[in-house]
């Protein structure tokens, strides 16, 4: 799930050859639900989007879900693909 424009997601799947299914929440309705959106209005990044992972079944059940506070911490590739092989999509 992203902030960004569903057209800015479209060209990066074609850049990236991806094969999954990126979201797009362009109008902010979702991440808050998600814990993934700033929603401290005194916050200097008040709206902004957190990085957020979640892996996501066939069936639209959640199987996994982190949002960092710090954009700049990165989940390592492994915790990841961990997740991946955990909800068995």
């Amino acid at each position: 799930m992203s902030a960004d424009a569903a057209a800015t997601l479209k060209a990066f799947t074609e850049a990236n050859n991806l094969k999954h299914l990126l979201l797009s929440d362009f109008r902010r309705q979702m991440l808050p639900e998600y814990g993934a959106m700033v929603t401290d209005e005194k916050s200097p990044i008040y709206r902004y989007a957190k990085r957020a992972y979640f892996v996501i079944d066939r069936q639209g059940i959640v199987r996994f879900a982190k949002a960092q506070d710090n954009a700049l911490d990165l989940l390592k590739p492994d915790e990841v693909l961990k997740a991946l092989k955990e909800s068995g999509t």
